[in-house]
């Protein structure tokens, strides 16, 4: 199982860091990598989220992303072309009027994939996705 991890402060509170990674379907506005994001069903804190992404290829997958607000969202893999599994989390914290997010994904696939190769497919964009998201935070709220 290839996995990453990365915590960040972000500048803005913990409710407002969380209306940004649970709008999924506006993850294309500012996410790169991602061509589409449709939430497909609502079960309670749960959604069922379609992703289209474009990395070397572009593939679908879809996750159920079960919500805590204003503190996590944790996914659990529901379907797709590239993936046999994948889990992971945003955890956010209070840190001094800002938000400490740690976002943490592991995911197996389909098709076999040497480890080194499989941690950089799921590590690679982890720099520029939290990037885009700081850029996020500061066009959404002015930070």
């Amino acid at each position: 199982m290839a996995s990453a991890q990365a915590t960040e402060v972000f500048n803005c509170t913990p409710a407002q860091f969380y209306k940004i990674v649970s709008d999924y379907e506006n993850y294309p506005e500012f996410l790169q990598e991602v061509k589409g994001c449709k939430v497909l069903k609502v079960e309670g804190s749960r959604k069922l989220v379609e992703y289209t992404v474009s990395v070397v290829k572009s593939f679908k997958y879809s996750l159920w992303m079960n919500e805590v607000e204003n503190q996590e969202i944790k996914w659990e893999f529901a379907g797709g072309d590239i993936f046999k599994t994948s889990i992971g989390y945003w955890k956010l914290q209070e840190e001094g009027g800002k938000c400490r997010a740690t976002y943490m994904v592991e995911a197996t696939f389909n098709l076999f994939v040497p480890g080194p190769i499989a941690k950089a497919l799921v590590s690679v964009n982890l720099p520029n996705m939290m990037s885009a998201y700081h850029k996020r935070v500061a066009e959404v709220y002015g930070r």
